[in-house]
């Protein structure tokens, strides 16, 4: 809209400026018709020129109006007749002439000279392009607002939401019940402060929101301000530091002062890990600009009496990186974590994006919610927003399970590429791949159900991917179930050894996630006979964020690097061996779902369910039939 604004205004000074060039235009050009020197010479030899006005450039004057006939072309008569009768106004350009004053003497013509004021053409010429010039650098400088003006860089640049202008309220927030009530209460120390002050207790200064992207702590604290009805003072870290040293703890300063006198209120900072670094961590540049900020933040927090009714609320997802003076109580007192959503969670959570999309009958939200686990606000608010895109793309009244049970594919494995052509060697490589991982997966006790498989391409590399669904989250997993994951990882590679006597690298990433969960088990879970509860892991990157960490100094032995890595091939052998036995027992199994994944591409649970009671009872073993 600013954009459309600005283009508006150039348009408008444009225009302007045309007009100006047609009215000097208009006024310095003469009102009579325009003669050759060479015709007016004849004229004047004819004694058709009556009165003659000699100025500086032009020469104007009065024809007779009879006898022009030869004298002048026809076209030029009739321009001189459209005039009027009479005598008949000319203008012609004057030419350096010495005999022209002598043959006007001589056709007794009356003549007089004329000074031509060239005030009004200077004036259009110099001076109104300079007052255009000006005026259009004046309107830039006021469209970059503040910010762009010396004086006005150390204002703050925070946002600021009137009362109910958030328009979020806490039934706006779902999933995340704890830290609602946590919150809660910051909204009844702004609307009845009395209550808690009466036995000596004092509002909080800050509250600290942590939790990993995505699961709304930006919401929380909107909504926060819209139940307490305060203005909300909204600005991110990173827009406290400048290039001009200074600027931030400027910036600071101005930020408290205006949340001071519209107490109260809320000052919302967030993305705070970019401002609250810890000091120190760059020796090279320990008095740099966003130290001196983070210096400033820390007084400020310091020095404002929370009587006023100012709290400040933060939100950032890399809570260990941030300055132990900012954690300390006194600054931010209160820490609240927002851990991802619960089975239960989620779907309070899809049921709050539901108000707002037209759902068939059948639709089962809880059923969605646990197809989903790890999903956080945004990505269940983007599952419920695809899930209408795709059903409004086909023409449909409702919102139906199929939608959610194709947006919820979209999202995990990537958008469906039905135009990539596979020759059949690739496609039943792939087949017999995902057949092996849904194989070994309804082989193992402690493995997650199979609720789909498919060798459709998707995304950028996956081929073909065998979704699983747990039956209910969990948060401590045993030893058995962790092997039990990792021979369904390996399951797909297996398959392919066992049919083709070969292997594909279409088992890439499997390798990589069986190998970092064997890692894990071996460095960080202590679940190693032979090394035994020892933990060799370094740093841990962050809490919320799935970042690699750090390369360290390795805090153990050359010798127990060996050990570990014997440990980490020994659990990968014996996962091996284990899941070539379950398939090479049931091979008939999986030549089956794999001819079936070629017919129909995907294969859902019911359909698994059939084959599975198919070959129940019977297997093959070394062309013995046993039971499964």
């Amino acid at each position: 809209m600013e954009k459309q604004q600005q283009t508006f205004s150039i348009w408008y000074f444009l225009i302007v400026f045309l007009i100006l060039y047609a009215i000097q235009m208009f006024l310095s050009a003469p009102h009579a018709e325009t003669l050759s020197y060479s015709d007016f010479k004849s004229l004047l030899k004819a004694g058709k020129v009556s009165d003659l006005t000699l100025g500086e450039r032009v020469i104007s004057g009065t024809l007779k109006q009879e006898g022009l006939e030869g004298l002048l072309p026809k076209e030029k008569i009739e321009a001189l007749e459209k005039s009027g009768k009479g005598e008949h106004p000319f203008v012609t350009i004057r030419v350096n002439d010495p005999s022209l004053i002598p043959d006007l003497e001589a056709a007794k013509v009356r003549f007089t000279g004329e000074l031509e004021n060239t005030w009004f053409s200077t004036l259009l010429s110099w001076i109104v392009p300079a007052l255009i010039f000006i005026g259009l650098w004046s309107f830039f400088i006021r469209r970059m607002g503040a910010a762009s003006g010396v004086m006005e860089i150390g204002k703050s640049k925070a946002k600021v939401y009137m009362e109910k202008e958030t328009k979020v309220t806490f039934d706006d927030v779902a999933g995340i019940d704890e830290a609602k009530a946590e919150l809660m209460e910051v909204v009844a120390f702004l609307k009845t402060p009395d209550q808690y002050r009466r036995l000596g207790g004092k509002i909080p200064k800050g509250v600290l929101i942590v939790g990993a992207p995505g699961t709304g702590k930006t919401l929380l604290a909107k909504a926060v301000a819209g139940e307490a009805g305060v203005p909300f003072f909204s600005m991110s870290g990173s827009e406290f530091v400048e290039m001009f040293v200074g600027v931030g703890a400027a910036r600071v300063r101005d930020l408290f002062a205006q949340a001071e006198q519209r107490a109260p209120c809320i000052i919302f900072i967030d993305e705070l890990d970019a401002l609250g670094k810890a000091r120190g961590m760059n020796p090279m540049a320990g008095h740099d600009e966003r130290e001196q900020t983070l210096n400033q933040l820390l007084v400020q927090m310091d020095g404002f009496d929370t009587a006023k009714g100012v709290i400040i609320m933060a939100a950032t997802n890399r809570p260990e990186i941030l300055d132990p003076a900012l954690l300390r109580p006194g600054r931010f007192d209160r820490h609240v974590a927002l851990d991802r959503p619960d089975l239960n969670g989620r779907e309070k959570i899809l049921r709050v994006h539901a108000k707002q999309i037209k759902l068939a009958p059948e639709v089962d939200l809880r059923a969605i919610a646990a197809k989903v686990p790890g999903f956080v606000g945004a990505d269940l608010a983007n599952l419920a927003n695809e899930a209408a895109l795709l059903a409004s793309r086909k023409g449909k009244e409702a919102v139906g399970m199929a939608d959610f049970d194709e947006a919820i594919d979209r999202l995990v494995a990537g958008l469906e590429k039905k135009n990539r052509v596979m020759n059949p060697k690739e496609k039943e490589t792939v087949a017999y791949h995902e057949a092996g991982h849904a194989l070994v997966a309804e082989c193992r006790p402690f493995a997650d159900r199979v609720a789909k498989i498919s060798i459709i391409p998707r995304g950028i590399a996956a081929l073909g991917y065998t979704q699983q669904q747990p039956t209910e989250d969990r948060y401590l997993l045993k030893k058995a179930e962790l092997l039990d994951r990792l021979d369904v990882l390996l399951g797909g590679r297996v398959a392919e050894e066992i049919i083709f006597g070969d292997v594909s690298t279409g088992a890439q990433d499997d390798l990589q996630r069986a190998t970092d969960l064997v890692r894990h088990m071996v460095t960080r879970f202590g679940m190693s006979a032979h090394l035994g509860m020892a933990t060799f892991e370094g740093p841990r990157a962050s809490s919320f964020l799935e970042m690699p960490m750090p390369q360290g100094p390795r805090e153990y032995s050359e010798r127990t690097a060996q050990a570990i890595d014997e440990e980490i091939q020994s659990f990968l052998s014996d996962a091996r061996a284990r899941v070539g036995k379950t398939l090479t027992e049931r091979r008939a199994a999986l030549e089956a779902l794999a001819k079936v994944l070629l017919e129909k591409e995907v294969v859902d649970r019911a359909m698994l369910d059939q084959m599975m009671e198919k070959q129940k009872g019977m297997t093959v073993m070394d062309g013995v039939q046993s039971p499964l």
